[in-house]
């Protein structure tokens, strides 16, 4: 062959978002109403300091943050923790921590498949659950396939219709509170700190599920391949985005304690918030109801769009199949057949919760499971790189080691059932690594990152 002949070039992915695009994403994932569907299971477990959680995991979920963007710097890849870990700590712990992020990342378009497949099943009870998940699945990978300019499109509508939902409740909620008699200038206070309810104990065990409320923020680094200048983009969208979240989330759970003040037990506990909003005003009952609905369409579609992401830089870097996980459409530039894949799993498991086999609470659990490893794994990796091999100063020792730490609290806070099956995933895939490289003497993931793009 002469060897001036050129060679296709790989297809890759293409670097189409800006920074808006990439907060707007993360706001969608995260969701800006996430409190509200867990609102009424926090109060209980924290006995009414719902802000007081949801602050104390802002704090360490910013910490992580800053362990993320600065780690995105420096490898601008689709593979996040799995590629952070892999380079900076160890090969065969960055495939645990990819193997690790693939369960959370499965679960999690999973059970939004379940939770808006339920709720539209109560909206029109005439068409079966199933159905509802089979459309759903459908519609989330229809639009992910389009190419993630147009889901980075359909996030700006969701975030201006969610934003707009909770600008009334703020409103309803106001005239709610200021209308209403209340004993003293402490009655402000009491969400924050209750002396007659506070629990250490409690609110530190409550804290661990008011992470949920951050879950997806770690999504911005899957993307990194697919930004315009991932490397200042990331670390401003990710710890933005986790501050916006925390502080609108606040907000929100504050208003609703003083509508609904703890002492008073919830008609449901599921559904709380729904509640809350109806007693500010009775038609924020079914607009909250349906806010949620959509929320939680915008969520599971955007982290079908991260899995695909994760399991494409896992592909190509050989941990898994990489003729399958690791090919570019040439045309839409997304890892099509990845889409596909995680639809698929998600449809399945949401089929399974019909019958019985597998349960909505259990795979929110879960979701804790792998995501925690994950952000200890990159925590760790933020250590090694900026304070062990760099700079040996404050900034570099504090917010890694302070984020590995509240990680690792809270993963051992975690229920027996989510560690027992979370750990049986694990085993599997550990299995699966030795199996693939003789017992780990062989190479197992080719970490060599792509040319950015000028």
């Amino acid at each position: 062959m002469s060897s001036d002949v050129k060679l296709p070039a790989e297809t890759r992915l293409k670097r189409s978002l800006k920074l808006s695009d990439l907060i707007l994403y993360g706001i969608i994932v995260i969701q800006p109403v996430a409190p509200m569907s867990v609102f009424g299971v926090l109060s209980e477990k924290g006995r009414g300091h719902v802000v007081t959680m949801v602050l104390i995991a802002m704090i360490g979920m910013l910490f992580t943050a800053i362990s993320y963007g600065r780690m995105a710097r420096i490898y601008p890849s689709a593979g996040s923790a799995f590629t952070y870990v892999g380079q900076e700590i160890n090969p065969t712990l960055g495939y645990i921590t990819g193997w690790s992020m693939v369960m959370d990342y499965m679960l999690n378009p999973m059970i939004c498949i379940v939770w808006i497949s339920q709720q539209a099943f109560v909206f029109a009870p005439g068409v079966a659950y199933w159905i509802w998940a089979i459309v759903f699945a459908g519609m989330f990978t229809f639009l992910n396939i389009q190419g993630v300019k147009t889901s980075a499109r359909f996030n700006t509508a969701l975030a201006a219709f969610m934003g707009v939902v909770i600008a009334i409740f703020f409103v309803v909620a106001a005239r709610y509170i200021f209308g209403h008699p209340h004993d003293t200038t402490g009655f402000f206070l009491r969400p924050f700190f209750d002396p007659e309810l506070f629990n250490m104990k409690a609110v530190l065990g409550g804290t661990s599920i008011a992470v949920l409320t951050y879950i997806g923020f770690d999504g911005f680094s899957t993307l990194s391949e697919e930004t315009e200048n991932p490397r200042r983009n990331i670390m401003l969208a990710t710890v933005f985005t986790c501050l916006v979240i925390g502080i609108l989330s606040a907000l929100q759970v504050y208003a609703a304690q003083l509508v609904w003040p703890a002492t008073e037990p919830f008609p449901n506990v599921d559904t709380a918030f729904t509640h809350i909003a109806g007693q500010a005003w009775k038609p924020m009952f079914a607009i909250v109801g349906i806010t949620l609905l959509i929320a939680n369409f915008g969520s599971g579609m955007g982290a079908q769009l991260g899995a695909a992401r994760l399991l494409y830089g896992m592909g190509r870097s050989g941990a898994i199949p990489k003729s399958f996980f690791g090919a570019v459409d040439p045309k839409r530039h997304v890892p099509r057949n990845n889409v596909i894949f995680v639809a698929a799993i998600a449809l399945i498991g949401a089929l399974l919760v019909s019958v019985g086999v597998f349960s909505y609470g259990l795979g929110a659990e879960m979701l804790n499971f792998g995501a925690l490893i994950a952000f200890m794994g990159v925590n760790l990796a933020a250590f090694l790189r900026y304070f062990v091999r760099g700079e040996k100063k404050f900034s570099n020792f504090f917010p890694p080691m302070a984020g590995f730490l509240i990680c690792l609290i809270l993963w051992l806070n975690l229920s027996a059932k989510a560690l027992i099956v979370g750990t049986i995933w694990m085993i599997v895939g550990i299995a699966f690594g030795a199996w693939k490289t003789n017992g780990f003497r062989g190479a197992l993931i080719n970490f060599e990152l792509p040319p950015e793009d000028a």
